[in-house]
């Protein structure tokens, strides 16, 4: 496998999420370059976006499980044209992460191809950008499904870095009902989109505002929120008696949801109400787990320098193993401008990455070997 033209070919699919069409595309043309190895490939369909799922072996018990997607955010025609210039391959999905999606197929094929001793598979889904319900689906339906080991391409965008914390991400709507009335006789109702605003102030005494025009934290490693999505009012001259905001709250593993909710108890005015939309799970894995030190071991053989730890406030669908148990290895490639107009990754990160998996890969088949 080639594994820049296979980038470059993932590209070209338009699989901006919800586009079935061309996902069943990219999908198929996925399908088709295991072919004749011996790999299972299962492109598994649900009242969800599909999920492409390969694996080397019967067993849904697996030492090693590759997680990506392969869905992307919406872009101009011209970002799905890939672009290469000094070293950097530019459009859309280069760095989140078609890239590491042709990765994890090298992986694969290499695996195949030197039938290494590992319980070996690979789920990339295509719908994450907008909330992962196709590895919901899937796990749904194949509830046995674990691992020993969870590769997660989908973060950072560093190689010098690995992540061994996320934040639990949970979402939350408030809902204001008030009481119209004309607006020249605001004291004839009850404005609902008052009524957020001051609940909204009420959170902003616990939760602190932060943007790039501000003194930055040294540490980031606390809970946030951000106003995601605001609506409320007809038209301008009648007082809301409605108004809704999305919350996106991203806690630590040192909160709980429990907490959060004694929290939004607090702040709430008369008039509203919150709703849990959705809750996850912090990922934390132990830095001195041993199969994270040989993989960062390897790594920093490969780069020609120290690997450091990092913690991101991001989400990864990589959240359902690890309550499972499972040992999660955040670690990605270079770029900038994920889900912006100049999206681009570092080819020879990608190239390093590759290596690295390979690498960790037949250390562990022959340590599994001799186990």
């Amino acid at each position: 496998m080639d594994l820049i033209t296979t980038i470059q070919d993932l590209i070209r699919f338009r699989t901006e999420t919800g586009n079935s069409t061309e996902i069943n595309k990219a999908c198929t043309y996925i399908a088709e370059k295991f072919t004749g190895t011996g790999v299972l490939v299962e492109i598994f369909q649900s009242t969800a976006s599909p999920v492409v799922f390969l694996r080397n072996t019967d067993t849904f018990d697996f030492d090693v499980l590759i997680l990506g997607h392969i869905d992307v955010v919406p872009a101009a025609d011209t970002m799905f044209e890939p672009v290469i210039k000094d070293g950097k391959m530019y459009g859309r999905g280069t760095l989140d992460m078609k890239s590491f999606a042709a990765v994890a197929l090298n992986s694969m094929e290499y695996v195949a191809k030197h039938k290494l001793p590992l319980k070996f598979g690979i789920m990339l889904s295509t719908d994450e950008e907008k909330g992962s319900k196709s590895t919901d689906s899937f796990l749904t339906a194949y509830p046995q499904i674990k691992a020993k080991i969870v590769l997660d391409n989908d973060v950072g965008g560093d190689i010098t870095k690995i992540v061994s914390k996320c934040k639990n991400p949970v979402f939350v709507k408030l809902i204001a009902k008030g009481k119209e009335a004309h607006g020249s006789t605001p004291w004839a109702g009850i404005d609902a989109n008052e009524l957020l605003l001051q609940t909204w102030q009420n959170i902003r005494k616990i939760y602190p505002y932060y943007a790039a025009d501000l003194p930055q934290p040294k540490d980031t490693w606390f809970d946030t929120v951000h106003f995601a999505k605001i609506t409320g009012g007809q038209v301008s001259n009648i007082i809301s008696n409605y108004a809704e905001a999305l919350l996106d709250f991203r806690l630590t593993e040192n909160s709980s949801l429990e907490n959060l909710e004694q929290n939004l108890q607090k702040c709430l005015v008369k008039g509203v109400e919150y709703k849990i939309v959705s809750a996850s799970t912090p990922v934390v894995m132990d830095e001195q787990n041993p199969y994270i030190l040989d993989y960062k071991h390897f790594a920093e053989n490969i780069l020609g320098r120290p690997i450091e730890f990092e913690h991101i406030g991001g989400a990864t669908d990589s959240r359902a193993f690890a309550v499972k148990g499972s040992v999660v290895i955040m670690h990605s490639g270079t770029g900038d401008g994920m889900h912006a107009a100049d999206e681009y990754v570092d080819i020879k990160s990608v190239e390093q990455i590759a290596d690295i998996q390979i690498k960790f890969l037949e250390h562990l088949a022959k340590q599994l070997e001799k186990a």
